[in-house]
């Protein structure tokens, strides 16, 4: 069994400057404040709503942590500095809660700008998407329920499917793979099912398009399991990424709000099972599937290595990747790929006042998921001390 010393901070935090290592030091020690987490969001918004001069402040503090920039080409700095050490990126244009068909229009258009930045660029070995970017929810939610949709729903619902394919085909067309994030339970089956639709239509050689399930769901390794045996009678590769989710709390809600069966599992130990059971069926049936283990838990990515050294794979076989999240868990990042092996991290870009519900969420994850922030924090109090002793 190989064992990954996820602990060795020089090479977690090379890529970081000390002026940068300090206010990422900064920065955890804030998000491990509970209370300030709650009502940060809150406190933003009307900032902007009573127009305080907050977006300077913002964009040196959280957005710097965990964006690239406000464009494509303000990231070509973060991308250049992570594939200096062998660590990829995977843009994404990360504006959400749009409801308008000019926005999602252009969307769609920069989606594509980050595919074809992606074509031949040896830095960016995945594109992404969400579909609620480029499709109104309120429709997404309305087809899951399984409702007849209107003349006019129809036609949204045509130009959406157009938008989608639309940006599946460019993937294809440039050979840039491509996942399609998950969202929450109540409109996931939709977007399964338009995965699974675009990947019966692209995927016959290679897994060129891939779906997201998130496992603090109790139903999603059963799900990997169906999907993959309609690959395999439908003869395409299975393209999947990895994650235990984003939307836990929101879930749990809106299940004991409206009376079902909470979607999501018992407890964090039935998800990191399934988590581990996904990897094994994944590289049990390797040759016709490509997956990313999108994890920053150290055991899941313990197990995806030793799973890699039990099935005699290279460590960098094109079809296994881990992937964590920009501004996050750069001790698991960085020490897979200095072991050799494919590691990307997802770079969010985009307007500030526009990615403010993105950074919500990843400062409201390092508060939930145990541990979290402070295991940054003290990995990052390791590494100043580490400096400190050596300069």
């Amino acid at each position: 069994m190989e064992t990954l010393d996820f602990d060795n901070t020089e090479v977690a935090f090379k890529a970081k400057s000390d002026g940068e290592l300090r206010n990422s030091h900064f920065l955890f020690k804030a998000i491990g404040y509970n209370w300030l987490v709650q009502v940060g969001p809150a406190m933003v918004n009307a900032c902007f709503a009573i127009h305080l001069p907050i977006k300077g402040l913002i964009k040196a503090t959280v957005f710097k942590q965990f964006c690239g920039g406000e464009s494509i080409n303000d990231c070509e700095l973060a991308m250049n500095n992570m594939h200096k050490y062998g660590v990829g990126t995977i843009l994404d244009y990360s504006v959400e809660g749009e409801e308008d068909e000019k926005v999602f229009e252009e969307t769609t258009e920069e989606i594509i700008r980050t595919i074809k930045k992606a074509a031949g660029d040896k830095r960016i070995p995945f594109s992404v998407f969400k579909v609620t970017g480029v499709m109104r929810f309120g429709l997404l939610e309305s087809l899951n329920d399984g409702k007849t949709p209107s003349e006019s729903e129809l036609q949204e619902l045509n130009k959406a499917k157009s938008r989608i394919e639309k940006i599946c085909k460019t993937a294809f067309d440039l050979n840039v793979r491509l996942f399609i994030d998950a969202e929450e339970s109540w409109i996931q089956n939709t977007i399964d099912g338009m995965a699974e639709e675009m990947m019966l239509k692209y995927n016959k050689d290679k897994a060129i398009i891939f779906n997201t399930l998130q496992f603090y769901r109790h139903d999603r390794l059963a799900y990997l399991k169906e999907a993959f045996k309609r690959a395999e009678n439908a003869n395409y590769h299975y393209g999947i990424k990895l994650v235990r989710g984003a939307y836990m709390e929101k879930e749990g809600e809106r299940a004991q709000q409206m009376g079902y069966k909470n979607p999501i599992q018992p407890d964090k130990a039935s998800t990191d099972r399934d988590y581990d059971l996904a990897l094994d069926f994944c590289l049990e049936n390797i040759n016709k599937m490509a997956i990313c283990a999108g994890s920053h838990n150290e055991q899941s990515s313990e197990h995806l290595v030793n799973l890699i050294k039990k099935y005699g794979l290279e460590k960098n076989d094109y079809r296994i990747y881990f992937s964590q999240l920009f501004g996050m868990s750069d001790h698991l990042s960085y020490n897979l790929a200095h072991a050799g092996y494919n590691v990307a991290k997802y770079l969010p870009y985009g307007p500030v006042k526009s990615v403010l519900p993105y950074l919500f969420r990843r400062a409201q994850e390092n508060t939930s998921v145990q541990g979290q922030a402070g295991r940054e924090l003290s990995l990052i109090q390791k590494e100043i001390k580490r400096r400190k002793k050596v300069s």
